[in-house]
């Protein structure tokens, strides 16, 4: 992918210094860089079918990673309620900073659970109850416009091109869920 988006420059670095003036100098990427972009394109979708193919997604082992990361997550999250409060933003974050490091620590070296917002519900700087951290950390919050922006893909680029060319990509592709 990063020799592609290099290739690109090659084109407009030539028409840029061309300023249309229809000399010869382009015929290389005519000839060398827009094969090359699509034979790398080529080179990339066919990687990327075959890490599809062989994927295997594991729905609870992606909920418990994600859970496990989630307090990190919601730190700012934490920091804007916090403050909200009338909590100083610069002692929270640094509080928040400690914990998270502390909690990090101990998740690395002793193979705990996070710990993350049970420091901070224990710390008395922080003027959030422990259910009060817990109802903050909704994935839902945290994704943004990304499903609907997945499900615009799909139905704008993705089904037309499979609807104009129905047989060249096989039912068994087609049946992948996303």
């Amino acid at each position: 992918s990063r020799w592609m988006i290099a290739m690109a420059a090659n084109p407009a670095m030539t028409a840029a210094t061309q300023w249309l003036e229809r000399s010869l100098d382009d015929s290389a990427n005519r000839r060398m860089a827009l094969p090359e972009a699509f034979l790398c394109t080529d080179a990339i979708l066919r990687i990327i079918e075959n890490l599809a193919r062989g994927l295997v997604v594991f729905p609870a082992i992606c909920h418990a990673n994600l859970m496990a990361e989630l307090p990190f997550m919601a730190s700012e999250a934490i920091l804007m309620e916090a403050v909200s409060r009338g909590a100083d933003r610069q002692e929270i974050h640094e509080r928040l900073r400690q914990h998270a490091r502390t909690a990090a620590d101990r998740m690395l070296q002793g193979g705990d659970s996070n710990p993350f917002l049970e420091l901070a519900a224990s710390d008395p700087r922080i003027p959030l109850s422990a259910e009060e951290l817990k109802s903050l950390l909704d994935p839902e919050h945290f994704c943004g416009r990304a499903a609907e922006q997945v499900a615009e893909f799909l139905r704008d680029e993705i089904e037309p091109i499979l609807e104009a060319f129905p047989t060249s990509i096989s039912d068994e592709s087609r049946d992948l869920e996303i």
